[in-house]
């Protein structure tokens, strides 16, 4: 038998003993095999439940292919062949983060490689685990190779991978273990997952491990941190906190999962909580110590709960510019209680008590440390949550003023169209309703999205603001092709960002994908278009007059719905209950209104040091001094 029967043997009896660990533990499998480095990496991964691998394969990458070829046969795991590395990390990313389920993104060396590094920012930032294995030049260095980084210096791929994440050079096959296990703490770290880099060697690849021990090949997760260490920190942040007139709590990404601890620490510390939209729903959107966002694109009573307060507890934030008006949102903070399982966020601003542990495990420690001080658990109001609950609800105000006006005139269109605040509104509303999961593309979009959504639990809001990556909403839609436990997507994306990722066009339609786009079409780059006339009062370059059909484009593609033009909430509504009658992918398209009518769009509400507001943002910045 040859090496193509062997490993198809080896497949067909690990699926027979109902899985891998089942097969090492029979017997099935022997404790030493000797298979190629790229079979013991698809059984090394297929070890730490990595089923899923998104491949856009090329002459750096096809011994890989071919073993997740014979592995996919033998239903041990599904390879989907995409159109786009960019695509393909979208929805590794996507699937991970909203059920769990882990991924690989496969590419060749060069190009691909490269664009998957790009879209690799967007785990890297918003804390996600994806493996990529991305083929690299041979180790043997018999001369150059095609599409590797031209020059003559060594592991130049590792050191650029490296720079964005963990990197690691498969040069000797026997260092797979020790690969593997610098994966595995990476995509599973229990507190700041991340992006793992994977450099497979062309020459490698089909190279033999010399009788690997299966043993080796690790398996498990990474501990969680804890509580953070209690050295006074406790006693010393609770008695502060009782001290404190004004309490703001900013709760970031690592605050995801502190929703029971955050509502007794806001009725403890008489506080309030700004959210990033990375934990949309951790609070209800209708809790009454709930201001919502906040920041640069933040809403009114966020922001102005960060402008009062002056004290602040920040849980699992890394203070993003526009997160914290580039370190200017709490002009009135005395001090700070940060808690972080990352030493350097915690220590992020002065005059801080950091608690470096779990966010969750923290909060309730804290939360005992309040009540052993006598802190009152009743939740009647005080003067700050009044004043707090007053603004939110002149912004549930604001809000509604422009729901009530959802169509406006538009010249680019010629017609009354809706806004993007009402689109966005009656679309998420409905999602909400009939359980959808909804993803939000960068720009104009995902901060309108982002003010709008009024989310009663987490998962129900996907929103990439760690990256801002245009087009990672309507890719995300292909994780619902990938993942076992099946779920409706609705991707808001405007017409920018679909147009940098079209390609799900064809791989929903070929893998299987279940949602729809909302197609929110302004012909420009919305955001930047209002910021710069916000700052030097004209817009440039960011905005066309090219006439696309959207809704022809999409049913060009033999599988896709394209739903015509929607102009009113009841025709959206319509469009949405048509598109999730379909069984596979649609598309609705939307346009929406751009202009100077106040009514078109929710404003902002923060400071930002970007362009012509760089030297007052600084100066400020430094006046504060936090």
């Amino acid at each position: 038998m040859d090496e193509i029967g062997r490993r198809a043997a080896r497949a067909a009896a690990i699926a027979e003993a109902g899985g891998i660990e089942q097969a090492i533990a029979s017997g099935v499998l022997p404790p030493q095999l000797e298979v190629t480095l790229s079979e013991a990496l698809v059984l090394g991964l297929l070890r730490q439940g990595v089923t899923r691998f998104l491949c856009v394969l090329g002459h750096g990458s096809t011994e890989v292919g071919e073993v997740l070829r014979v592995y996919a046969q033998a239903e041990l795991l599904r390879a989907c062949g995409v159109r786009s590395e960019i695509e393909a990390s979208h929805a590794a990313a996507a699937l991970r983060w909203v059920t769990g389920e882990k991924a690989a993104v496969v590419t060749s060396i060069g190009p691909g490689a490269l664009q998957a590094l790009a879209a690799a920012l967007v785990p890297a930032s918003d804390g996600v685990g994806v493996w990529y294995l991305l083929g690299d030049e041979t180790s043997e260095d018999e001369g150059p190779n095609m599409q590797q980084i031209p020059g003559v210096e060594q592991n130049a791929y590792l050191r650029l991978f490296g720079t964005l994440g963990a990197a690691y050079t498969l040069h000797t096959p026997q260092a797979l273990p020790a690969a593997l296990r610098r994966g595995l703490n990476v995509v599973d770290h229990p507190h700041r997952a991340g992006p793992f880099f994977l450099l497979l060697p062309l020459n490698t690849q089909p190279a033999s491990v010399g009788g690997i021990n299966l043993g080796q090949l690790p398996v498990g997760s990474p501990p969680a941190l804890g509580a953070a260490a209690d050295d006074g920190g406790y006693e010393r942040a609770a008695r502060a906190l009782l001290e404190a007139e004004r309490v703001v709590v900013k709760v970031g990404g690592g605050g995801r999962h502190c929703g029971d601890a955050l509502r007794d620490f806001l009725t403890l510390a008489d506080a309030v909580a700004v959210t990033s939209p990375l934990v949309s729903g951790v609070l209800p959107y209708v809790h009454p110590r709930n201001m919502t966002v906040g920041g640069s694109k933040g809403s009114l009573c966020g922001n102005y709960a960060m402008e009062q307060a002056d004290m602040l507890v920040a849980i699992g934030s890394r203070a993003v510019c526009q997160a914290d008006c580039s370190r200017t949102g709490y002009p009135r903070v005395e001090q700070v209680v940060n808690i972080n399982a990352d030493i350097e966020a915690a220590t992020h601003y002065g005059r801080t008590e950091a608690l470096v542990g779990e966010a969750q495990a923290t909060l309730e420690k804290l939360n005992d440390a309040l009540r052993a001080l006598g802190a009152d658990e009743s939740a009647r109001a005080s003067p700050w949550s009044d004043e707090c609950a007053e603004q939110k609800r002149a912004w549930n105000a604001f809000k509604q003023e422009r729901y009530k006006t959802p169509v406006l005139p538009d010249a680019t269109w010629g017609r009354s169209v809706l806004t993007q605040p009402a689109a966005i509104h009656v679309a998420s509303t409905w999602a909400r309703e009939v359980g959808a999961v909804t993803f939000f593309d960068a720009g104009d979009v995902q901060a309108n999205g982002f003010q709008v959504v009024e989310d009663t639990q987490l998962g129900q809001t996907f929103t990439e603001t760690g990256a801002s990556y245009m087009g990672f909403a309507v890719s995300a839609l292909l994780a619902t092709a990938l993942t076992e436990a099946s779920f409706y997507g609705v991707a808001f994306s405007g017409d920018g960002s679909f147009t940098m990722n079209p390609q799900i066009l064809l791989d929903g339609v070929e893998h299987g994908a279940c949602g729809c786009i909302v197609l929110l079409d302004n012909r420009r780059m919305g955001a930047i278009s209002g910021l710069q006339r916000a700052q030097y009062g004209c817009d440039f370059a960011t905005h066309d007059g090219v006439e696309v059909d959207y809704v022809a484009w999409a049913r060009s593609v033999a599988g896709v719905k394209g739903i015509a033009c929607v102009y009113s909430p009841d025709a959206l509504v319509d469009a949405l209950e048509e598109a999730r009658a379909y069984a596979g992918l649609s598309l609705i398209h939307v346009p929406v209104y751009y202009g100077e009518d106040p009514l078109g769009e929710l404003g902002a509400f923060g400071r930002w040091n970007v362009g012509n507001w760089v030297s007052e943002t600084q100066a400020l910045r430094r006046q504060i001094g936090l």
